[in-house]
């Protein structure tokens, strides 16, 4: 049984930005990316969110559908949620109190951390990983782009992945419990999510396991930080404390690599950089990895960490979330201390729906079409170069192939092969340069001064 739902994307490409410098094309691991009549095309069916394009452009020319502030007006209780990772992006000498009252400052009237229940999460991961008896690891489910990575690039994979929702997912439901409990109305709550990624953005707008998000609005982190930055020092810190009482030093390192694996007590594995997670994937797959029980993958490095709309470097993030970890009790021993676990009713709203495949389909769904156009592809492959030079406008000979296989581009993109075709008359010199000027747009060849390393770049 397949998905037929599409993925949703967050990616914005601005064409008044972009100079097609392929960047993002040579970059993204799902060869998602072409350009086509001098613009810059995600092919949807392929992208994953991951973010690596975001990453790489010089020109800030790829943008975030994100959610305006100003959306939290439109309720009378406006919580929000934020992984500790956005926390530790502010200066150390800020404390707690001052960064969440900052917080309030600015219109919200509650402020959480997500991962205050992860102690369900980390049991029913547990559970799950215990129950399965396959040959295969239980895979994590925390990252939104490897979730959608598996579904379509290793379907094979799916039903392996653990039906465990998201940690905002999780601290969204406990915001509203308790909100509820003091007679208040979940329709007057509106719950904004500061997302440190791409990836995540598209989970809550379309999540996969679940039929929608109960999150308001998504909230970039950059923008968040830069408000409260401007208004820190002014104001008087109030004790906060109450918004994170069950926070734990498992829960501020979750979103770490091997923030799952580290409380595990099973045999487990974690590897983040999505490059290393797709041939992690692949040995998986080939049944070349054996033992493992549990596997933890990140499509950042350094995961949350390196989410592409956090403001502040990786490195410093981690170094300040594990010096923050070593101040808070473990879950056990606070769960010892108080005597009762806070998020005991929560359990049965952790699992989400079957996750299913979503298998890239190539060469289309017919297979006999599929077949036949996967063997011209192949045919096309003798006649290119092979050296992925990306000035195709895609970004593999491999991938150029695939594309004239399906009738989505033509030999001629290949600037060798049109060199070729100039050199024994069947091409016209004008007619190969109008065809280079209408994949890169017009003019894109004219000498240009202000360029990234041309002597009047910064005019």
């Amino acid at each position: 049984m397949y998905s037929d739902q599409p993925f949703y994307h967050a990616l914005i490409i601005d064409d008044q930005k972009c100079i097609r410098c392929t960047h993002c094309l040579k970059v993204c691991p799902t060869e998602a990316i072409r350009i086509v009549d001098g613009r810059v095309e995600i092919k949807e069916e392929r992208c994953v969110d991951c973010g690596e394009c975001v990453r790489a452009c010089p020109q800030k020319a790829i943008g975030i559908d994100h959610d305006d502030l100003g959306l939290m007006n439109n309720f009378k209780y406006r919580v929000l949620l934020f992984p500790s990772v956005f926390f530790a992006q502010f200066p150390e000498r800020l404390s707690e109190d001052q960064v969440y009252t900052a917080l309030m400052e600015l219109g919200f009237t509650h402020a959480y951390e997500v991962e205050q229940p992860i102690t369900v999460l980390k049991e029913l991961i547990r559970k799950t990983v215990k129950e399965n008896t396959s040959p295969f690891p239980t895979i994590s489910s925390f990252c939104p782009a490897i979730v959608r990575l598996i579904q379509s690039q290793y379907p094979s994979l799916t039903s392996y992945i653990a039906k465990v929702k998201a940690p905002h997912d999780l601290a969204a439901h406990y915001v509203l419990d308790n909100l509820s409990a003091q007679g208040i109305a979940p329709a007057e709550v509106g719950l904004f999510y500061v997302t440190p990624c791409v990836a995540k953005i598209a989970a809550v707008r379309k999540p996969v396991g679940e039929t929608k998000s109960i999150i308001s609005g998504v909230i970039s982190p950059g923008e968040l930080y830069n408000k409260v930055m401007a208004i820190i020092d002014d104001i008087e810190p109030a004790d906060c404390s109450d918004f994170r009482k069950e926070l734990t030093k498992e829960g501020i390192q979750w979103s770490l690599t091997h923030g799952e694996t580290w409380w595990q007590n099973s045999k487990t594995m974690a590897a983040d950089g999505i490059h290393n997670a797709i041939k992690m994937l692949e040995r998986i797959e080939n049944e070349e990895i054996e033992n493992i029980d549990f596997l933890e993958l990140r499509a950042c490095d350094r995961s949350c960490a390196a989410g592409v709309l956090l403001p502040q470097n990786r490195f410093l993030t981690v170094q300040r979330l594990k010096s923050r970890a070593r101040r808070f009790p473990s879950a056990e021993k606070k769960m010892q201390a108080e005597g009762n676990n806070p998020f005991e009713h929560l359990e049965f709203k952790v699992v989400t729906d079957e996750i299913l495949p979503r298998p890239l389909q190539r060469f289309g769904p017919d297979i006999a079409k599929a077949i036949t156009r996967m063997q011209r592809a192949r045919s096309i492959m003798c006649h290119l170069p092979g050296i992925d030079c990306g000035a195709c406008g895609a970004p593999t000979c491999q991938a150029l192939a695939e594309d004239m296989a399906n009738g989505e581009a033509r030999m001629s993109d290949c600037i060798f092969i049109q060199q070729l075709w100039q050199k024994d008359g069947k091409v016209p010199p004008e007619k190969a340069f109008q065809r280079m000027e209408k994949k890169w747009g017009e003019k894109r060849f004219d000498p240009d001064c202000t360029k990234i390393g041309a002597k009047n770049e910064s005019n």
